[in-house]
């Protein structure tokens, strides 16, 4: 059984993905506590794997997108086979500090996105996965050229939303002349945000 904050179906709003329809599996619970995000982890019901692919094949989604909360802290090898079953392509989204418990052959059929929070003041928690797909770093001013030491085949930085439109303008124009500085960047919007779905 897996405890599921929602299951939806939507637009991939970030990164390489982006603009693709697909149905996000939002997991609840989390091994960090980062101030901006926009999920409830106290919030959910529990689902056991046939009632979740039952559901994500009410959708005609070319992709399933597991985030949470962070989701290495609740899948496993026969939840991503059975998910593999579908046809679907199958996308996770990490903050990167806690083991991939997946075979490599099972890896090797799924993209990977680690967005590190290791800028967080506090922040205790080594980036354990230093491989993936896919690297995308929420900007908050931080140093950045310690992230290419992470190997990934696209890296892609995105402005943090602080709640704040004065402050989000300012990031955002520190985030574009960071990507023009260093053209290994790609910007990253969150578009789903600026369009108005979820």
């Amino acid at each position: 059984m897996k405890k599921i904050n929602e299951l939806f179906y939507s637009l991939q709003g970030e990164g390489y993905n982006c603009g693709t329809p697909a149905v996000f599996i939002r997991f609840s619970g989390c091994n960090l506590q980062c101030p901006f995000c926009d999920t409830q982890h106290n919030t959910g019901k529990w689902m056991d794997d046939t009632a979740i692919v039952t559901e994500v094949m009410k959708y005609p989604a070319p992709l399933i997108v597991l985030t949470g909360g962070e989701p290495t802290l609740f899948i496993d090898e026969p939840f991503i086979k059975a998910l593999l079953v579908t046809g679907k392509k199958i996308a996770i989204e990490t903050n990167g500090t806690c083991p991939l418990k997946l075979s490599e052959e099972t890896r090797k059929q799924i993209w990977i996105t680690i967005s590190p929070k290791d800028f967080l003041e506090g922040s205790k928690s080594p980036i354990l996965m230093q491989e993936c797909d896919e690297l995308k770093v929420v900007n908050v001013g931080q140093e950045l050229s310690h992230y290419f030491d992470m190997k990934a085949h696209h890296y892609f930085l995105q402005p943090c939303d602080f709640g704040d439109a004065k402050k989000n303008q300012e990031n955002l124009q520190m985030t574009i002349e960071s990507c023009l500085q260093d053209t290994r960047w790609r910007l990253s919007l969150q578009t789903h945000k600026m369009i108005g779905i979820r």
